[in-house]
């Protein structure tokens, strides 16, 4: 799988990572030809995939109530930070009012973008929605509300919960 939690290595050459440089051409390519609407939902969906799949990797599957948030934020930053993929690192992760508030910096998506750009965090904002809602057994909304493109210290992610899952995830 994608998340190499398993330590197979995927080229026995180059290794399992790549320049966030070409993946970035990827991102921009990807709206230029489509739009970015259109990559926004594509990125979003990948993500809630790969996020789902980490989850069911690391056998998360309906456990929320057995975790605590600092918990899910250290499973989180395991595949997600450095010592996993590098998509992006957790300080924190907050529950008010059914709505989970994580806070990632160095985010994938804001790598290398200018201060003021409007690049959204679609990919990150993906993998942790399907991470979230593989653990907690609960379907989420999404949305970026901060972004340190933006002046904010955080690229500040909440999931509002739409719905409790009736059906087994996995």
């Amino acid at each position: 799988m994608m998340s190499n939690t398993t330590n197979v290595t995927l080229r026995s050459e180059l290794g399992d990572f790549s320049s966030i440089v070409f993946l970035k051409a990827i991102l921009t390519g990807f709206e230029e030809a489509l739009g970015e609407k259109t990559t926004e939902i594509a990125l979003n969906a990948s993500g809630r995939k790969l996020g789902k799949n980490l989850a069911l990797e690391l056998n998360l599957v309906n456990k929320g109530a057995a975790l605590s948030l600092a918990e899910m934020k250290e499973k989180m930053n395991q595949i997600l930070g450095k010592q996993g993929t590098r998509l992006c690192i957790i300080d924190k992760i907050e529950l008010s009012e059914d709505v989970y508030k994580v806070y990632t910096k160095e985010t994938f998506c804001s790598a290398g973008e200018s201060q003021g750009s409007s690049r959204k965090c679609s990919y990150t904002l993906g993998v942790i929605q399907g991470f979230l809602e593989t653990v907690l057994n609960k379907r989420l909304r999404g949305q970026q509300s901060e972004s340190v493109l933006r002046g904010g210290t955080y690229d500040l992610l909440e999931y509002s919960v739409i719905a409790i899952s009736t059906k087994k995830l996995f």
